[in-house]
């Protein structure tokens, strides 16, 4: 397991909860809009890396106070240890939040067949026909549809989100993945900085970012299709 940094406490990456953030090293796509560069490349976010004895005691040190985990990344479908990872997390008490981007649905469903994971937030990064080239080369669109399905069956509560940036995101492409998850309990559009990006000259002709009004209206294409469409 390559831990490349931790955030000790979020009021906003675990739904309802008080967590704490594992961020996992390396990643299997170039998002060009990416904020976590340095995990993508499969370095530390800062400080040195963790292992694994300073993030259970971390944990066991904040009993108490934290009331979840998010594992996030990177990706850490990726990790060999993974599922380890997230067994002994709940053997500690603390419900697990993963963050993937869908695109090892063997391990999403292995994790949520084993019982390891308590809630999922799947990134789709566009249109999963049109992830290459500049998401990743010669990614398979089934087996993104394999995790939305692993995810849609379970019976965890869990969410999709779409960062929405010019243009790899457009209102044509919001709907699409709209339809693609008709019926989820959640979609989460998320607005899109610019700034410390894994690729910054993708974004160095126009602006890629949406205003709150185009951000309603994006909102407005996928709602229909879905239990529930929030802007972030």
């Amino acid at each position: 397991m390559v831990f490349g940094g931790i955030q000790k406490n979020s009021f906003i990456d675990y739904p309802g909860r008080i967590s704490c953030v594992l961020f996992v090293s390396g990643c299997n796509f170039e998002c060009p809009y990416c904020h976590n560069p340095d995990l993508v490349k499969c370095g530390p976010m800062a400080s040195p890396t963790l292992n694994k004895a300073e993030v259970f005691e971390f944990l066991e040190r904040h009993k108490g106070f934290l009331d979840g985990v998010v594992i996030s990344g990177g990706e850490p479908t990726l990790q060999k240890d993974i599922a380890g990872l997230c067994k002994k997390i709940k053997e500690m008490g603390y419900p697990v939040k993963l963050d993937t981007n869908g695109s090892r649905p063997q391990i999403v469903k292995q994790l949520v067949e084993g019982d390891l994971v308590d809630y999922i937030a799947m990134d789709i990064k566009t249109d999963p026909f049109h992830y290459s080239p500049v998401i990743k080369k010669g990614i398979d669109p089934d087996s993104l549809f394999s995790s939305i399905r692993t995810i849609m069956n379970s019976a965890l509560p869990y969410e999709f989100r779409t960062t929405c940036v010019k243009p790899i995101v457009d209102a044509r492409i919001v709907e699409t993945i709209a339809k693609t998850i008709k019926g989820a309990t959640l979609y989460a559009l998320q607005r899109f900085m610019n700034n410390g990006v894994l690729h910054p000259e993708f974004f160095e002709e126009g602006s890629a970012t949406y205003d709150d009004n185009e951000l309603m209206t994006l909102k407005s294409i996928a709602k229909p299709w879905v239990k529930q469409c929030i802007v972030r």
